[in-house]
């Protein structure tokens, strides 16, 4: 039996490299991610972590980084003492150029049954991926409050 997973496709008028640099430059993700910073050479087995409000709230290692095209880390959440009982799962970027648009499709795997982290990224990440896309598109991210994910590790 597989283990549950999250997926999301999106399509993004932008290009493959402003995409991958939205992913991966703290300067974009403080923008539409929850004021959170990535930090990583974003070399395979390189250290991962994402940085909220000075906490680290997520780790992992780098799995693949092919630019523009694919990204792909483990993650480990750090700062809801629940979920950090639960292991490390993998996230997966695949992008993709579709006409004049970029498809984005995240992937995000290897929960447990009965995952609280699952539960709480299936509202986290339709959040941070549509601001995303606002940012790229318009120049601007909605400010969406951390509250109304109704989810304690966003927080």
């Amino acid at each position: 039996m597989s283990k549950p997973e999250f997926v999301y496709v999106t399509y993004i008028e932008t290009t493959p490299e402003k995409l991958w640099e939205a992913l991966t430059d703290s300067a974009f993700t403080k923008a539409y991610w929850f004021d959170t910073e990535v930090r990583s050479d974003w070399k395979v087995g390189s250290p991962f972590a994402l940085v909220m409000g000075g906490k680290v709230t997520d780790t992992g290692e780098i799995l693949e980084a092919d630019r523009p095209r694919r990204l792909s880390y483990t993650f480990k959440h750090e700062a809801d003492a629940e979920m950090r009982k639960e292991p490390a799962t993998k996230v997966v970027f695949r992008i993709e150029p579709w006409g004049n648009l970029v498809k984005l499709t995240v992937t995000h795997e290897g929960f447990t049954t009965g995952s609280k982290l699952l539960d709480g990224i299936s509202k986290g990440w339709p959040a941070i991926l549509s601001g995303l896309k606002s940012l790229l598109e318009t120049g601007k991210a909605p400010a969406i409050p951390p509250a109304a994910l109704d989810f304690e590790g966003f927080k």
